[in-house]
Order: structure tokens, then C-alpha cells, then sequence
């Protein structure tokens, strides 16, 4: 019998690679003789990431309309064109059992064609309000696998499996790792601790509202994890250095968030679906300051998901250089308000998800 083959696509941003990664080894942990191809988009970190993962990747010339007057999105439509040209090479040539579409530029074309040519394919929908890409799909797509309840308004209810987002186990197996967290980021254990993160490209507006700052956290028995992203890596260094504090660490990028977490009191983040995932399985506290320029407006969405829960307090983007700092500083220090916290978004925390997409997957693959 040949070997089941599925297409995993989606890209951009951590949060559509890697949950799509997850699902690829969770099908082969089942299946291990499954090949597995992604689709990505030219010149998006997928690109890189995929392979360090150890899959084979494929690129499309495609990418979003420009929000402001761009000379770009005159060349949107040869680049829709372009992909769903190379996607229908791409099945011909490696004939999937099974699509499957994370979100990101590529995935459009990509299951787009795999529909209007009867191959099975599965959206997956990390926000809690569709974007329009995946709506649109959801019309012509086998299976819609969600992440929150009440998806019925977006998808036909007899395509939606409720499965949660899946997200990186090392990331969110925290537990007994408390200990190992301080000494790696060296820290005190005895003394507050916040984790400042803004996805895998970081978030500016965050970094800029806490820089005034920074000398107030030692001030007031803070410690602080900043993972800034590239976009103001330097600054914030730069800025942490002139105060001489030693209770702010920074970092571009953290590659064991699973300690970062660990060692956390209280966690700020933007609101993408896989940081809002992460958050509820390790049971954090959290402050969410959902970026505002998000398709759809999702991250706003997906925070007050969880602040209807009384799971987490939001400061919107305009509001966080004057509101931010304040916010926490108000929080960290009260215990009765963080146990809340943590208590409520515990419950929200989807367990597996890789597994059960993976489940929904090999399904379709009728192997």
C-alpha cells in the first residue's frame, strides 16, 4: 500500500507555522510513513522554520493587499493568478490524500484548488471570529476544526469539530520547572515576576509603553522577562542597560518559553490565538493588549473571549503608554486578583488539540 500523503499550509507568523508543524507530528507519531509537504508563501518565515522542523517545504509568490495606497497590490491579482497556478502543479505532481490549510497567504489558493479538484481538506480556525479567507473556504472544505465554541455563525455546523488550537507541548509542560526557570533566566524566585511577550515579531507599542518605565520596576519589586521581538530589541537593551537594573532580562526571542512561563507571576501579551492558547493551558494570570491592525480585528476578539470569562484584563493598544505599566503594577502585587485570574482561565485551556486535528485528518485520509 502507498504511503498516505497530506499538504499542510499556512505561514506568516509562528502562530499559523507552528501549530501546523504540530499537527504534521502528531500525524506522524500515528502514521510514521505519512509524507508530509507544507505550502508556504516566498520569503515568510515558514520558508526557514519548516525545514529547521525537518519537513520539506514549497513556496507560492503570493502575499496580503497592502491596507494603504502601495503600488504592491497592483500585483495582487497576478499573484493570486501566480499561486493557484503553482498549487495545482503542486497537487498534480505530489497527489495529497489530504489538504490541510493553518491560515496565512498560501493557504487560500492552496485549498481553494484541492476543493475544485475533490481532494479532502481541513481549515483550521485559531480566532474566535473567522477571518474571511477561512469563511469563504468553509463553504467548500470537508471538516473546520475551531478553537472556541459558537463557531456555527461562521462554518456549516456539520463541518465544525471543536479541537482547540494546537500549540508546542515543550512550550506548555511547565510543571516541577519552576526552580530550573530562575536559575536559567537568573533571577530571584522570591520576588514577583512578569513576562512581557508580542508573538514571534514582537509587539512595538508594548515595548515603547514600558520603556519610561523600566527603573520603576526595581523600585517596586518587579522582575521582568521581555522578550521584544526584533522590531526594538536594541532600544529596550540599550535602555535596561543605562538603568543598571538587574531584575529586567531581555531578549529578542526566547527558544524556551516553557521556562518563561514557568517563572511567570503574570504574563503581558498581544492576543493572537496561539499566545491566548499557551496562556490558558499553563493557567497564567494575563494582561492583553490585542493589536488593533489584526484581520478582522481578532486579537480584540479573542481577548474578550476570554476577559467574559473574568480569564484575563485588556488595555487596548491606544491605551497602553498610559495605562499599562499602571495595570500591572496594580495587579502583580495583588494576590486575591491574580488567583482569580489563574483560576478562570485554567478551565479554558484546550488539552491535545494536535492530536484530535490529527484525528479529524486521518479520518479523511480513509486509511
Amino acid at each position: 500500500m502507498p504511503s498516505p500523503k497530506v499538504i499542510i499550509s499556512g505561514g506568516g507568523t509562528g502562530g499559523h507555522i507552528f501549530p501546523a508543524i504540530a499537527i504534521a507530528n502528531a500525524i506522524k507519531k500515528r502514521h510514521p510513513n505519512t509524507e508530509v509537504l507544507f505550502v508556504g508563501a516566498k520569503g515568510r518565515m515558514e520558508m526557514e522554520q519548516v525545514p529547521k522542523a525537518g519537513y520539506r517545504i514549497e513556496g507560492l509568490w503570493i502575499s496580503g493587499i497592502q491596507r494603504n495606497l502601495s503600488f504592491k497590490n497592483l500585483l495582487f491579482p497576478i499573484k493570486v493568478i501566480s499561486s493557484l497556478w503553482k498549487a495545482y502543479s503542486i497537487l498534480k505532481k505530489f497527489k495529497p490524500n489530504v489538504v490541510v490549510g493553518t491560515g496565512g497567504y498560501a493557504s487560500g489558493p492552496m485549498l481553494k484548488i484541492a476543493s475544485m479538484n475533490g481532494i479532502p481538506t481541513v481549515v483550521q480556525e485559531q480566532n474566535s471570529y473567522a477571518g474571511i479567507t477561512n469563511k469563504l473556504l468553509g463553504k467548500t472544505v470537508d471538516k473546520v476544526c475551531v478553537a472556541y465554541e459558537d463557531m456555527e455563525r461562521f462554518f456549516p455546523a456539520e463541518k465544525v469539530v471543536l479541537t482547540g488550537n494546537p500549540v508546542r507541548k515543550e512550550v506548555v509542560s511547565i510543571e516541577g520547572k519552576r526552580e530550573k526557570a530562575f536559575e536559567f533566566f537568573g533571577l530571584d524566585p522570591s520576588i514577583k515576576t512578569v513576562l512581557v511577550v508580542g508573538g514571534s515579531l514582537g509587539a512595538k507599542a508594548v515595548n515603547d509603553s514600558l520603556i519610561p518605565h523600566i527603573p520603576e520596576f526595581d523600585e517596586n519589586q518587579i522582575q521582568l522577562i521581555w522578550q521584544t521581538g526584533k522590531v526594538s530589541f536594541q532600544e529596550v537593551a540599550e535602555a535596561v542597560s543605562h538603568s543598571h537594573s538587574k531584575g529586567i532580562k531581555v531578549h529578542q526571542f526566547i527558544a524556551q518559553m516553557d521556562l518563561a512561563y514557568a517563572a511567570a507571576d503574570l504574563v503581558v501579551s498581544r492576543a493572537g490565538a496561539i499566545a491566548v492558547s499557551e496562556i490558558c493551558l499553563t493557567g497564567k494570570a494575563c494582561v492583553l493588549v490585542p493589536l488593533p491592525t489584526a484581520a478582522e480585528d481578532h486579537q480584540t476578539k479573542n481577548a474578550i473571549a476570554l476577559a467574559q470569562h473574568d480569564a484575563a484584563i485588556i488595555v487596548r493598544n491606544s491605551d497602553a503608554p498610559h495605562m499599562l505599566f499602571q495595570k500591572l503594577l496594580d495587579l502583580i502585587h495583588n494576590e486575591e486578583e491574580l488567583s482569580k485570574l489563574q483560576n478562570n482561565i485554567r478551565p479554558l485551556g484546550m488539552e491535545n488539540s494536535d492530536d484530535k486535528i490529527a484525528d479529524v485528518v486521518i479520518k479523511l485520509m480513509d486509511i
